[in-house]
Protein backbone atom coordinates (compact mmCIF):
# COMPACT_ATOMS: atom_id res chain seq x y z
CA UNK A 1 0.00 0.00 0.00
CA UNK A 2 1.32 3.43 -0.91
CA UNK A 3 1.11 6.40 1.42
CA UNK A 4 -0.16 9.49 -0.37
CA UNK A 5 0.67 12.88 1.06
CA UNK A 6 -1.74 15.61 0.06
CA UNK A 7 1.03 17.87 -1.22
CA UNK A 8 2.47 15.03 -3.35
CA UNK A 9 -0.85 14.23 -5.03
CA UNK A 10 -0.07 13.35 -8.67
CA UNK A 11 -2.77 15.70 -9.95
CA UNK A 12 -1.20 18.63 -8.08
CA UNK A 13 2.34 17.69 -9.12
CA UNK A 14 1.31 17.60 -12.78
CA UNK A 15 -1.07 20.56 -12.48
CA UNK A 16 -3.90 18.72 -14.23
CA UNK A 17 -7.59 18.14 -13.63
CA UNK A 18 -8.80 14.90 -12.08
CA UNK A 19 -10.69 14.04 -15.27
CA UNK A 20 -7.57 14.27 -17.48
CA UNK A 21 -7.19 11.43 -19.96
CA UNK A 22 -4.16 9.16 -20.00
CA UNK A 23 -2.85 10.94 -23.11
CA UNK A 24 -3.23 14.35 -21.44
CA UNK A 25 -1.34 13.07 -18.40
CA UNK A 26 1.53 11.71 -20.51
CA UNK A 27 1.75 14.94 -22.57
CA UNK A 28 1.77 17.16 -19.51
CA UNK A 29 4.45 15.03 -17.86
CA UNK A 30 6.66 15.18 -20.96
CA UNK A 31 6.17 18.94 -21.19
CA UNK A 32 7.06 19.42 -17.51
CA UNK A 33 10.11 17.17 -17.75
CA UNK A 34 11.36 19.19 -20.73
CA UNK A 35 10.73 22.49 -18.95
CA UNK A 36 12.49 21.27 -15.81
CA UNK A 37 15.48 20.10 -17.82
CA UNK A 38 15.72 23.52 -19.47
CA UNK A 39 15.41 25.27 -16.10
CA UNK A 40 12.08 27.04 -16.70
CA UNK A 41 11.10 28.81 -13.48
CA UNK A 42 7.37 28.25 -14.09
CA UNK A 43 7.85 24.47 -13.96
CA UNK A 44 9.84 24.42 -10.72
CA UNK A 45 6.88 24.83 -8.35
CA UNK A 46 3.28 23.70 -8.15
CA UNK A 47 0.33 24.77 -6.03
CA UNK A 48 -1.20 22.59 -3.31
CA UNK A 49 -3.81 23.16 -0.60
CA UNK A 50 -0.93 23.51 1.87
CA UNK A 51 1.01 26.02 -0.23
CA UNK A 52 3.50 25.91 -3.09
CA UNK A 53 5.91 23.00 -3.35
CA UNK A 54 9.07 22.35 -5.36
CA UNK A 55 8.55 20.19 -8.45
CA UNK A 56 11.32 17.84 -9.51
CA UNK A 57 11.70 15.44 -12.41
CA UNK A 58 11.50 12.57 -9.90
CA UNK A 59 8.14 13.85 -8.59
CA UNK A 60 6.80 14.15 -12.14
CA UNK A 61 7.88 10.59 -13.00
CA UNK A 62 6.38 9.25 -9.76
CA UNK A 63 3.11 11.11 -10.44
CA UNK A 64 2.79 9.58 -13.91
CA UNK A 65 3.57 6.12 -12.54
CA UNK A 66 0.90 6.55 -9.85
CA UNK A 67 -1.71 7.65 -12.38
CA UNK A 68 -0.99 4.64 -14.60
CA UNK A 69 -2.12 2.34 -11.77
CA UNK A 70 -5.95 2.31 -11.62
CA UNK A 71 -6.14 1.91 -7.83
CA UNK A 72 -3.55 4.60 -7.08
CA UNK A 73 -5.23 6.94 -9.58
CA UNK A 74 -8.60 6.44 -7.87
CA UNK A 75 -7.12 7.24 -4.46
CA UNK A 76 -5.30 10.32 -5.81
CA UNK A 77 -8.45 11.45 -7.62
CA UNK A 78 -10.58 11.19 -4.48
CA UNK A 79 -8.06 13.17 -2.43
CA UNK A 80 -7.62 15.82 -5.14
CA UNK A 81 -11.37 16.24 -5.68
CA UNK A 82 -12.06 16.74 -1.97
CA UNK A 83 -9.00 18.78 -1.07
CA UNK A 84 -9.43 22.42 -0.08
CA UNK A 85 -8.53 24.94 -2.79
CA UNK A 86 -4.85 25.50 -3.48
CA UNK A 87 -3.30 28.14 -1.29
CA UNK A 88 -1.03 30.42 -3.33
CA UNK A 89 2.15 31.82 -1.92
CA UNK A 90 1.40 34.54 0.58
CA UNK A 91 2.38 38.05 -0.49
CA UNK A 92 4.77 39.85 1.80
CA UNK A 93 3.04 41.94 4.47
CA UNK A 94 2.71 45.65 3.74
CA UNK A 95 5.33 47.83 5.39
CA UNK A 96 4.38 49.06 8.81
CA UNK A 97 3.53 52.78 8.86
CA UNK A 98 5.47 53.08 12.11
CA UNK A 99 8.62 51.84 10.40
CA UNK A 100 8.72 54.93 8.18
CA UNK A 101 7.66 58.11 10.00
CA UNK A 102 7.95 60.12 6.77
CA UNK A 103 5.27 57.93 5.20
CA UNK A 104 2.94 58.49 8.16
CA UNK A 105 3.34 62.24 7.78
CA UNK A 106 2.88 62.10 3.99
CA UNK A 107 -0.40 60.26 4.48
CA UNK A 108 -1.52 62.72 7.11
CA UNK A 109 -1.46 60.19 9.96
CA UNK A 110 1.25 61.73 12.11
CA UNK A 111 0.83 65.33 13.16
Amino acid sequence: MHELKLEDNPFFVLGIATDASRIEIEREAQKLLGMLELGFVDAQTYETPVGPRARTAELVRAAVAALRDPYRRLVAELWARHAPPARPAEPPPPPSPTARPGLRRALGWGR
